[in-house]
């Protein structure tokens, strides 16, 4: 699995996500987890990890690249989370947790159906019965092309090719004078084959909003955060 958070992006990480809401997400995770160890998949820098082990919370991470997790390792209360290196499809990591969560359209970053399946059975090998897993991914949409962001410092594009769900973002960055290029790829997912991918899994909805302060989902919602629990 390529690692598209080296270099510069991970460097770059927390100033491109610093507009993304903490606390919203943070009091929806607490909640769930009520108490209870949690695990983040592709914990990052611990934009979401740290928050919820300063709520008294013991987290632990799974994280594919080396340069966000060094990130991570820098913040203070960043070496204490323990973190196991590798894919969030097949890697394991010690003990059992109430809460998984994997947000921020992560899942699409797997980019096979069999991968997606595998991180929803490794998500469930890691929960007590009861438990739950969250995911935060966009509603996939049916156009070609569309430009999702534009400013003065960046512009992104989604093509999508609907017979293969290959989803691919363009990123057009402006930095230090020069414009940058950083294009990844994804597999688009429907909500309906996530919950299908879940029950594999040994997992049934439990809830599904528009976003972390629970809107209701509709069809007019452009993502979801969607709830699984272990069943047994």
């Amino acid at each position: 699995m390529t690692d598209w958070f080296a270099g510069t992006v991970a460097e770059h990480y927390d100033e491109d996500t610093a507009h993304l809401p903490v606390e919203p997400v943070v009091e929806v995770l607490v909640d769930l987890a009520r108490g209870g160890a949690v695990l983040e998949l592709a914990i990052g820098t611990g934009r979401i990890a740290l928050p919820l082990a300063q709520r008294g919370l013991p987290v632990s991470g799974i994280e594919l690249s080396p340069d966000m997790l060094a990130q991570l390792r820098r913040k203070p209360g960043g070496s204490e989370i323990p973190v196991a290196l590798g894919n969030m499809a097949t890697t394991r990591i010690d003990g059992s947790f109430a809460l998984v969560y994997l947000i921020r359209n992560t899942i699409l970053n797997l980019t096979t159906q069999d991968a997606q399946v595998a991180c929803f059975a490794n998500a469930a090998a890691h929960l007590e019965p009861g438990g739950c897993f969250v995911v935060e991914v966009v509603v996939p949409n049916t156009r070609q092309l569309e430009v999702f962001d534009l400013s003065d410092t960046h512009v992104g594009v989604d093509e999508y090719d609907t017979d293969t769900q290959r989803l691919v973002s363009h990123h057009f960055s402006l930095r230090d004078g020069r414009w940058e290029r950083l294009s990844v790829p994804f597999r688009s997912a429907s909500p309906g084959e996530l919950d299908l991918m879940a029950r594999i899994a040994g997992m049934r909805l439990r809830g599904r909003w528009s976003g972390w302060t629970r809107e209701p989902f509709t069809a007019e919602s452009a993502s979801h955060v969607s709830v699984w629990e272990k069943t047994g």
